[in-house]
């Protein structure tokens, strides 16, 4: 087995096991033997169960960002596209939680150190909004001044959403119900009819 699918499969497997006891109650040793690999093996992937556990979470961000930009290319508006990645964004990360079981409550007791990992896809995110915002620009659909800060703004909002999307804390009780909401939002913020000095 190549290293690429060895270390897939140590995530994976620490994932599983992580889900389903917790973070606290794993061992490196439950997830080598788990995985059929002895524990030199594991370390040579890993340092420690946080490097692991900081893995599992970076292996959910980049399914993430996978969802989100098969949506950019679809041959949709770039209003339906901002859309859309806003609703992936919240639906796909909803999944991660309740896909992961008691790693939940880790995921949101180390909130910060969760947020030492999702740098790279935070990035990324904002760079996907900025690129669709141009795309609305290019086709004269927008009219935004600052792409750069309307971006991070849009980023920033959304990442608030996540715990109360999440937990269904929202007046609505669907995505259904909530998706005129949003694309309204969308629509009256960055089309051209509004003249903001963003």
């Amino acid at each position: 087995m190549s290293t690429v699918k060895t270390r897939a499969l140590l995530v994976d497997v620490a994932r599983q096991l992580f889900a389903k006891n917790g973070f606290e109650n794993t061992s490196m040793n439950d997830i080598a033997g788990a995985a059929n690999r002895g524990r030199r093996t594991l370390y040579t992937y890993f340092n420690s169960k946080e490097e692991i556990y900081f893995a599992v979470i970076q292996t959910e961000l980049e399914r993430l960002y996978e969802r989100m930009e098969e949506v950019a290319r679809r041959n949709i508006s770039p209003e339906e596209k901002l859309v859309q990645l806003i609703f992936a964004h919240l639906d796909v990360m909803k999944e991660a939680v309740y896909r992961n079981g008691n790693l939940r409550a880790q995921f949101f007791r180390d909130v910060w150190k969760v947020e030492s990992v999702r740098k790279n896809f935070d990035k990324n995110e904002i760079n996907l909004f900025r690129r669709i915002m141009n795309e609305g620009i290019d086709k004269g659909i927008f009219e935004v001044r600052n792409v750069r800060l309307a971006a991070e703004i849009m980023h920033y909002c959304l990442k608030g959403c996540e715990v109360p999307y999440i937990f269904g804390r929202y007046a609505a009780q669907n995505a259904e119900e909530l998706y005129p909401y949003v694309r309204s939002m969308v629509f009256k913020h960055f089309g051209r009819s509004v003249k903001y000095n963003y």
